[in-house]
């Protein structure tokens, strides 16, 4: 389906450009994806850009800020009114200028594969807060409703893909997976974070899609294996021993038809410090380390190569850095 080694990112670049940013993507992965771009406006930071029909949500793009209103009678009256099973949520334009401009970029193509990002049903409730400054998720109606909501732009997204690719892959990006189990996040509990992320894979399955979990932290990796995702996707650069402690769990899912999706070009600081070589020291002292515990063979059959993480904090100048140390490790490595 998907083959080894291929290149794909994450999501959010430094860009401005939308038309600059997604020739760059299509210039540079074997799996191209429309490009996130927070600097260029609030809306396409990670819970603003899969916000809109949230009931009673507010957007304050000037401060940064965004909140739900305290009173949201009216306003979910509204949104049951209009849900459905097979609603669509769209994304507007303003919200994902990448989108959009990929998608005019692509007229009249047609690629093997095509990948589309969503934030993940516990990165948004957790990080969406109300009037108070109460996450949402510790509101069971409003935690429900934001997976519902995130189930319609999954759809929605879907349709606006598949016309260009034979396989569609959708990652639900998750970055708070590690830090639930802290002080912040007691009240989540594991069994209802299973719930949220299997019914969100479940989503992307069912509109005809691949699904993947990107967390470029530590993370209760058995549970997101135990989501039905096809793809992990994890900072091999900072995490690779996490990754080493669950042997049997990591065999079966490759077995099983699974990818590991390798962050190993850093989107941190330490990019300024890498090279080819040591990218590529890097990468060999990670299967290294896993084939003790995972046969190689397999680890290699099933793998794929990114960042570590998006790189929309970066310059545009470490983004080419991090971008062509990826192209030159697969080159060296495949």
């Amino acid at each position: 389906m998907l083959k080894p080694f291929s290149t794909t990112g994450i999501g959010s670049l430094p860009s401005i450009d939308p038309e600059e940013a997604c020739r760059l993507v299509l210039d540079t992965f074997d799996i191209p994806f429309w490009p996130q771009l927070p600097k260029l406006s609030f809306h396409e930071s990670m819970i603003p850009q899969f916000s809109e029909d949230m009931p009673a949500i507010k957007i304050d793009a000037q401060r940064g800020s965004m909140w739900i209103e305290k009173d949201i009678g009216d306003t979910l009256t509204g949104f049951y009114e209009t849900y459905s099973e097979g609603w669509r949520s769209a994304i507007s334009e303003g919200y994902a200028k990448g989108l959009y401009t990929m998608i005019r970029l692509l007229r009249d193509k047609a690629l093997n594969a095509l990948k589309g990002q969503i934030t993940g049903p516990l990165t948004f409730t957790l990080g969406l807060k109300d009037s108070e400054g109460r996450p949402v998720y510790f509101n069971e109606e409003l935690r429900e409703i934001s997976l519902m909501l995130l189930k319609a732009k999954i759809r929605w997204q879907m349709d606006m893909l598949k016309p260009f690719a034979e396989h569609i892959v959708l990652f639900i990006d998750e970055p708070i997976l590690s830090a639930l189990g802290s002080t912040s996040y007691l009240g989540v509990e594991p069994q209802e974070a299973l719930r949220l992320l299997k019914e969100t894979a479940d989503a992307i399955k069912h509109a005809g899609g691949i699904p993947g979990v990107h967390c470029c932290g530590n993370a209760d990796w058995p549970m997101v294996i135990k989501s039905g995702t096809d793809i992990i996707s994890f900072d091999a650069y900072g995490y690779i021993e996490t990754i080493s402690l669950y042997p049997a769990e990591f065999t079966e899912f490759l077995q099983g038809g699974g990818y590991l999706a390798w962050g190993i070009v850093p989107t941190t600081e330490s990019i300024r410090e890498e090279n080819t070589d040591s990218i590529k020291k890097r990468f060999y002292k990670g299967s290294e380390i896993l084939s003790k515990s995972i046969p190689t063979d397999l680890l290699l059959s099933r793998i794929l190569l990114t960042p570590s993480c998006g790189a929309g904090s970066r310059s545009i100048e470490e983004t080419l850095k991090i971008f062509q140390l990826l192209k030159s490790l697969k080159e060296a490595v495949s």
